[in-house]
């Protein structure tokens, strides 16, 4: 993704380029890990969001395409997010 960008740095000087290139290889490794981490359940879509400075809804969006399953079809799940509304008459 970084490599991307890269043309719109050619006016700059090879250090300052190479430090943005840096700065962007640095965030998507962190927004890498942060979904890896997300994807094994280990953080929350909001905490992940938060940290990526990103609404949660897009977050859960880019967590499903890369492949993270938000809800399996199994009464675990179903229970669990059926518990959230908690008793109603």
């Amino acid at each position: 993704m970084a490599f991307a960008r890269t043309l719109a740095f050619g006016h700059l000087s090879d250090d300052v380029r190479n430090l943005l290139l840096r700065a962007e290889l640095a965030d998507d490794l962190q927004g890498g890990l942060l979904m890896s981490l997300f994807r094994q359940g280990r953080l929350l879509s909001g905490t992940v969001a938060a940290w990526l400075a990103m609404p949660r809804v897009t977050c859960l969006l880019r967590a499903m395409a890369a492949g993270a399953v938000l809800l399996a079809d199994s009464t675990d799940d179903l229970a669990r997010e059926t518990s959230l509304l908690g008793e109603r008459a």
